[in-house]
Formats: C-alpha cells, structure tokens, sequence
C-alpha cells in the first residue's frame, strides 16, 4: 500500500508541476478555471475556523500558497504552514513569501506538525488513471491524516457525484457527499457541516473536533 500511494503521489506532484510551469501562480497553475472560484472554497472552507482568536492552520496540497493570501486579506493574527507534495510548487510559495514570517512550507504528504486546524482544497480531484477503490483508499487516508493533525477541525472539499453527466471527466473523482458525510459523522466528530449550496460542482465537509 505504502509503495502504491508514493507513486500516487508521485503522480500528482507531476501533474500539478506541469500546471505550474504552463500556467505559473494563478489558480490554473493550481487546476482552478479562476480566481473567484478559487475565492469561493476558500470561504467555505475557512468556516471551520474560529477567526475570534489566534489560530494556526495546516494547508495539505498548499500549491503555491494562495489561501496564505485569502487569510492575510481577512485577518491579522494566525500562522500558516503550507504542505505540498511538488518541489516546484514549494519553492514558488516559499519565494513568493519569503518576506511573510507567519507562513511556512514544507515538502511532504502530510503536515508536520499539530495545528489548530487543516485545510484541504482540491487534493481528492485528479485521479488521472486510478480506480475508485485505490483513490477511495487514498482519500481515506489522507482524512485520518487531516484529523490527527488538526486539534479543532478540519476541512476539505471534492467533486460532488450530483455533477451533470455530460461535464464529468474520467480523469477526475467525482465524491458521494452523503458517504463523506456519514464517514465523517462516525469517524472524527458529531459535528459535521455538508455544503452544497455555493454554485460549484462541488461541495465541502467541515469536522468540527471543538466540545
């Protein structure tokens, strides 16, 4: 298992340095159709965070560090660790904020270590040529590692199953909320929040841990 997801990984690193060097840092160079898409998950996705105090978080597949920017335009007081499984998206994020002393980066498939928070935006999308059953593991995987490593919540968003036929690619993984969210309920917390109501072919699931 171990070997088959290093090579899964290798894969998506590749194909996300391919975006990069096409498209440079913009939200096509992270496979986004554009900015205010990419504005919209954000928002869904920092409604786990309770922007009243201090906070950190942790952003699995932080590409080049585009929700560092998000947070820096909402508020002041919170640090960000951004991780990545491309080399090139790394040292794009840490060129592009090497004057930005709360923000880090580091090369890997999980954080390295326990913040207030995870975010996970766009990482469970481009299957290229695995089975439902290998990225079913893969995703499954990857939420434990979200949950072990966030201490109030975490938040992740997929392709919603409910998409219109005649748009759906093979190459990408289209995601049962509903299972996600039954997955989530029994798995990590009793407060699970499903969004599906923001105009994308999407939805995001928010675990909230706090009591």
């Amino acid at each position: 298992m171990q070997n088959n997801k290093t090579d899964l990984l290798t894969e998506v690193a590749t194909y996300y340095t391919n975006k990069l060097s096409e498209h440079g840092e913009t939200a096509r160079g992270v496979d986004w159709n554009g900015e205010e898409s990419q504005t919209l998950r954000f928002e869904q996705l920092c409604k786990i965070i309770d922007t009243s105090n201090h906070f950190s978080i942790n952003d699995l597949g932080c590409g080049y560090g585009a929700l560092n920017d998000f947070l820096s335009d909402q508020y002041n007081s919170f640090l960000y660790s951004g991780i990545d499984v491309s080399e090139n998206m790394i040292q794009a994020a840490e060129q592009r904020y090497q004057n930005k002393t709360q923000a880090r980066f580091v090369l890997s498939s999980e954080p390295d270590q326990i913040a207030d928070y995870g975010v996970a935006s766009g990482i469970f999308n481009v299957r290229l040529g695995r089975s439902d059953n290998e990225w079913q593991a893969y995703l499954k995987t990857t939420l434990d590692i979200l949950n072990k490593t966030s201490r109030l919540g975490f938040a992740f968003n997929c392709l919603t199953s409910y998409s219109d036929a005649d748009k759906m690619r093979d190459y990408l993984y289209y995601s049962d909320p509903c299972v996600l969210f039954d997955l989530c309920k029994k798995r990590y917390s009793k407060k699970v929040a499903l969004l599906h109501d923001y105009g994308l072919y999407e939805f995001t699931i928010l675990v909230n841990k706090q009591p």
